[in-house]
């Protein structure tokens, strides 16, 4: 605590705006819009590794804050105040630290495979100052942080060439995110029918929802992976190449599409399934999909209006060649 004293009496008006936006970067959505870029546009290879490591991360992460029950650092020291802002979306237990393990995650496994320097400096940078957001903010310990960030890299390490080695058949991914799904099954058997919520204080039961949320957004997610991997494979075999502009304007309009989809499909299937287990996991599996397997099929229209505007490029080229 005398480390995150420390940095509240640092901390400044324009300093708390800054490190709440860096510390945005560790969110759901940053890891949505990353994990998709990669996969539409650098490799579908990395895609699915990104998201490996991801899910696997959150899986550990949400099973340790249940078990552990740490509580944030203002409730362990009345006296200690965090930075107001940061303080609503700093909601469930404190260890580990889920932005550290989400961001190093991220921009660690990108650091992993990249070959540009800038962007190596870049994912370098943010696997450094995210963590660090999280504790000058206050909502976050040093042990809730450093614990996420050795953990996520370990993660890396031990992921990396098992998912190597997985890719290149189709069984073998198949058995890779079968281990995958029975850590996910496990998580929300161990959420929804072996932990017990009356251990909580009424104070707490939001930490108890938001586990039981992640547990199914998980299973979810692996289900629409399994289900849309051989549709991918074998009937869409999208290509992820392309100019500069094209691979911009298929991102953008992508992650739109995705990020509607979610919030889309959330009022209908919480109007009529459980809100947070049976219409989650079938909200997240869904948008996999359409991630994976039904978004790619516009990629060779893309790649047609890509080669209209190249022709056209061409045209004017030689049209200045051609003397009058």
């Amino acid at each position: 605590m005398r480390f995150l004293e420390l940095l509240a009496g640092l901390r400044s008006p324009l300093l708390d705006k800054l490190f709440l936006l860096i510390t945005e970067l560790g969110g759901e959505m940053v890891f949505i819009a990353v994990s998709v870029i990669v996969f539409w546009c650098v490799s579908k290879k990395n895609g699915y590794l990104l998201l490996s490591v991801g899910f696997v991360g959150m899986v550990v992460n949400q099973f340790l804050k249940i078990s552990f029950r740490i509580l944030r650092p203002w409730d362990l020291n009345p006296n200690f105040k965090a930075v107001e802002a940061a303080m609503p979306d700093a909601g469930g237990f404190s260890f580990p630290s889920g932005h550290t393990q989400n961001s190093v995650g991220i921009f660690g496994t990108v650091f992993s495979f990249s070959k540009n320097k800038w962007v190596k400096a870049v994912c370098l940078i943010l696997c450094l100052i995210i963590p660090f957001s999280r504790m000058y903010l206050g909502v976050h310990t040093p042990l809730d942080v450093f614990f996420s960030f050795f953990f996520a890299i370990f993660l890396i390490i031990v992921i990396s060439p098992i998912f190597e080695f997985c890719y290149k058949k189709t069984c073998r991914m198949y058995a890779f995110l079968g281990f995958m799904s029975v850590l996910a099954i496990f998580f929300v058997v161990y959420v929804q029918f072996i932990f017990d919520p009356e251990v909580l204080d009424e104070s707490q039961m939001h930490n108890y929802i938001s586990a039981l949320k992640n547990a199914y957004l998980i299973f979810g997610a692996l289900v629409g992976v399994l289900i849309a991997l051989p549709i991918e494979r074998y009937l869409v075999k999208f290509n992820e190449g392309g100019k500069w502009y094209t691979q911009v304007f298929k991102s953008a309009i992508g992650i739109a599409l995705t990020l509607g989809l979610l919030e889309g499909l959330k009022i209908p299937l919480n109007a009529i399934l459980p809100e947070y287990t049976i219409a989650r996991a079938l909200r997240y599996g869904l948008v996999v999909i359409f991630v994976i397997a039904v978004y790619p099929i516009s990629f060779k229209w893309f790649a047609r209006l890509e080669d209209k505007i190249e022709r056209k490029r061409l045209k004017k080229r030689l049209a200045k060649k051609t003397p009058c």
